[in-house]
């Protein structure tokens, strides 16, 4: 069961995800424990997006078993399942921010997971001085508590991404999972994302886990790197231990190509 407060850790024991007659995941065993910092890398397609949305139970595993602070997510019940996701923040690719709504407001909607609709919608439209001094302090952390009241399709795409980190801790996690938070922003931002993620989740002692394809920012970044291709995990090793070979073959299309195949 997950504590309040205390960091969330991830187990996967030969998980398969089928999407029809696709294989997005292929017998993955993998143990992240809590606290610890995860880079997935890897082509487009590989299963990275899959994999985070397995460790959050958006996604469920066609064959073995998802565990999170060591229950089996598939034994939880529907309340079970909703409080645990709940308490895991996840950064979406797109930012999934609602662009005409302030910057508190879409800060706070990190917290729909844990209230009713009517309590969310409440303090969405009217939000208490206390909500509303929580919000500017994550934003301040982010480094734009000036966006409170802004409206977010203003924001410049960098100022978006800080938002979206507010949003998450919003939630009071106990994990950060992040989907290639940085994959349409210019480098400089890419990094400044990246550093705000990994200081934060150090600071807050979160289990962060994230999709990146920068493998210069993911070995500088992360301790240790796990890297797929074609559903299949390829190698799961602290960052300076992976080679230059190593990389180069998990980006070689035609053999990623060949291996999805059955080849």
């Amino acid at each position: 069961m997950i504590a309040p407060g205390q960091a969330s850790g991830f187990r996967l024991d030969g998980v398969s995800v089928r999407f029809g007659t696709t294989a997005a995941l292929s017998d993955v065993n993998l143990h992240i424990e809590a606290g610890e910092a995860v880079a997935l890398v890897g082509p487009s397609g590989a299963g990275k997006s899959t994999l985070l949305r397995l460790l959050n139970g958006t996604v469920r595993p066609t064959s073995g078993r998802v565990y999170v602070d060591g229950d089996a997510l598939a034994s939880l019940s529907r309340a079970g399942l909703k409080r645990t996701r709940a308490a895991i923040g996840f950064v979406h690719q797109d930012l999934s921010l609602v662009p005409n709504l302030r910057v508190v407001q879409n800060v706070m909607a990190g917290r729909l997971g844990r209230q009713g609709f009517l309590s969310s919608a409440r303090s969405m439209l009217l939000p208490r001085q206390a909500e509303a001094r929580r919000a500017y302090e994550l934003l301040e952390r982010v480094g734009i508590p000036e966006k409170l009241y802004a409206r977010t399709d203003t924001l410049s795409g960098g100022q978006q991404q800080r938002v979206a980190v507010a949003r998450a801790l919003y939630q009071q996690p106990v994990a950060l999972l992040a989907d290639e938070p940085v994959s349409s922003v210019d480098p400089a931002r890419a990094r400044d994302t990246v550093e705000l993620l990994t200081r934060i989740s150090r600071e807050e002692g979160l289990t962060l886990v994230m999709s990146i394809h920068n493998l210069e920012l993911a070995r500088e970044c992360f301790p240790r790197l796990v890297g797929l291709r074609a559903g299949r995990l390829v190698f799961d090793e602290s960052a300076g231990e992976v080679g230059e070979d190593e990389f180069h073959a998990l980006y070689d299309l035609q053999e990623a190509e060949m291996l999805a195949d059955g080849a």
